[in-house]
């Protein structure tokens, strides 16, 4: 026989992502996984426009032409500075695996180095493309 609806354990129910704060570990997390996304997706533009500027001198200057627009340098530089939280990202988790920063305290100074070194480059990403 079943329990009755009164004696099963009642949980706290919170399905609204908006009130949950989440650590910086797991925000961090969360956007390495996303810079992987906007890499991969990248990978297939940046093909496109490389196979564009190789085919002619007139795709050549087709491409320049693209690339030379407001929007496409915001876009460029959205995908290198993911790039650059990636691979930031990506070697915090490499060290993370050899047993280093797996302490609360040093994961938090771990994810908010990886934050740093990611606005400094996607600055020097932003001269770059402009």
């Amino acid at each position: 026989m079943s329990k009755p609806v009164n004696d099963r354990k009642k949980r706290p129910v919170n399905l609204d992502l908006q009130t949950i704060k989440f650590p910086i570990t797991a925000i961090a997390s969360i956007l390495h996984r996303i810079s992987g996304v906007i890499t991969f997706v990248a990978v297939g533009i940046l093909l496109w426009l490389l196979n564009l500027s190789l085919s002619s001198p007139i795709g050549f200057n087709d491409a320049a032409n693209i690339v030379d627009g407001f929007f496409v340098k915001l876009i460029l530089w959205g995908i290198l500075t993911a790039l650059a939280y990636h691979i930031v990202g990506g070697i915090r988790h490499l060290i993370m695996d050899l047993g280093y920063f797996e302490e609360l305290d040093t994961a938090t100074l771990s994810s908010k180095v990886a934050f740093g070194i990611t606005a400094f480059l996607s600055l020097l990403a932003g001269v770059m493309v402009w």
